[in-house]
């Protein structure tokens, strides 16, 4: 999912159907290659005993940017193979979620210092999510975001449940940008020090 958005756009020739050198073939054979390597594995004596997670990255178009255009990182992430536990989750989470909800399917107990949580053990309205590309950081939280950039400045956004379009919000959530600051400052210094390890 990640080389289907990014330039040249090119494959194996004979797989699918459309021309080298768009994102819309590119895509085509991403989905193309995860069905076969599925096929693949399927056969393997290990296979139900594995576990898949297949995520994207963003969306097309996402970065470069200062502002975070928050409908193009709306992605799709799969938990495969657990078919005794099939449902779709439609709640707000991040890519640093995806491995404490595998965990917790998993039934695993273990001790951790990261920033991620089972979208399964957190509360309804707590729901949150973490964006971020090379210039700004920020945290999604109902319908409201909080940005970070490289420039010092902090904006927060209204977000359209329509179409996830942003609107600037005048009076700022003061909480919210502490929250927000708290998580990527502490991260970044427990990371410096070596202390974001699971056990």
């Amino acid at each position: 999912m990640t080389t289907s958005n990014h330039k040249p756009y090119t494959f194996p020739k004979g797989k699918i159907d459309l021309s080298q050198g768009n994102r819309d073939a590119a895509v085509k054979y991403t989905d193309y290659a995860l069905g076969k390597f599925i096929d693949a594995v399927k056969k393997k004596s290990w296979f139900n005993n594995t576990v898949f997670l297949i995520v994207a990255d963003h969306c097309a178009s996402s970065t470069g940017k200062w502002e975070i255009d928050v409908a193009k990182h709306h992605i799709p992430a799969i938990i495969y193979n657990l078919s005794d536990q099939a449902k779709i989750i439609n709640r707000l989470t991040s890519q640093i979620d995806l491995m404490p909800t595998l965990f917790g399917y998993l039934n695993w107990s273990y001790n951790t210092e990261l920033y991620g949580l089972d979208i399964n053990q957190i509360p309804n309205g707590e729901d949150r999510a973490f964006i971020g590309n090379y210039r700004t950081l920020g945290m999604l939280k109902g319908n409201l975001f909080t940005q970070l950039d490289d420039r010092k400045r902090i904006r927060q956004f209204n977000v359209s449940e329509k179409d996830r379009s942003l609107n600037d919000v005048k009076d700022q959530n003061k909480q919210m940008i502490l929250e927000t600051i708290s998580n990527y400052q502490t991260a970044s210094e427990r990371f410096k020090n070596g202390k974001m390890k699971v056990n």
